[in-house]
């Protein structure tokens, strides 16, 4: 599976050691402003800048408009940066007709999309037919709003191979990621914070303090 952080805070995207390798960084509009930055171009453009000199790579970027001409012109502009920092480019838009013209217009400019906030099959069979590259369910909303979210989640995995990716958000804890990975999901999204706290673990810390115990009293015993 491909672990993506979800956060447009920059200083968050050093991980320590303990945290599995991050294929690249994902946000939106809500992430953007939660990070204190504008949802402007020139914001998405600096991302960018910050994915190269962190290394990732790959950006997935949330277009803040259906607007066709506004979202093409900022499609070329960020596809041209990514081009030269070698940043491979997902742009992200809503499962909903409403954006039907972004989405055309992204598949004209030969751009990998991934359409978001997707939350049941017949939105999952809609973005197959549109070729999205990525489909992101929204998994701590459904379960809030009590959706059977692993059927869905089976749906989206039995597509990958002819279809979307399914590349889950919204993850709430590590059982779920769990179920994630068992099931066959291509990739989650996770908060910096989430990684942060899942590196460790208070069972892993129990068991080796009782190594630690047992090794500093078998120092007691005699030698055969």
């Amino acid at each position: 599976m491909k672990i993506y952080l979800d956060s447009a805070n920059v200083a968050a995207w050093a991980l320590p050691a303990g945290c599995p390798p991050v294929c690249g960084v994902t946000t939106n509009p809500t992430l953007v402003f939660q990070a204190g930055l504008p949802v402007a171009l020139p914001t998405y453009l600096h991302l960018l800048q910050a994915a190269a000199d962190h290394g990732m790579a790959e950006l997935m970027l949330q277009l803040p408009s259906p607007n066709v001409q506004l979202a093409t012109e900022w499609q070329a502009a960020l596809h041209a940066k990514a081009a030269v920092l070698n940043v491979a480019l997902t742009i992200k838009l809503p499962c909903h007709p409403d954006w039907l013209q972004c989405i055309h217009a992204m598949h004209t400019a030969k751009q990998p999309i991934l359409l978001t906030g997707l939350s049941n099959p017949v939105q999952l069979l809609w973005a197959q037919s549109l070729k999205a590259t990525y489909v992101a369910p929204y998994i701590g909303r459904l379960a809030n709003d009590s959706r059977d979210v692993w059927a869905l989640m089976q749906a989206c995995v039995a597509v990958q191979a002819n279809g979307p990716a399914l590349l889950a958000a919204s993850i709430k804890s590590p059982d779920v990621l769990a179920k994630l990975i068992a099931c066959g999901a291509a990739a989650a999204t996770l908060p910096p914070a989430s990684l942060l706290a899942w590196a460790g673990d208070a069972l892993t810390n129990t068991a080796m303090a009782q190594f630690e115990q047992d090794i500093a009293s078998s120092h007691k015993l005699g030698v055969c």
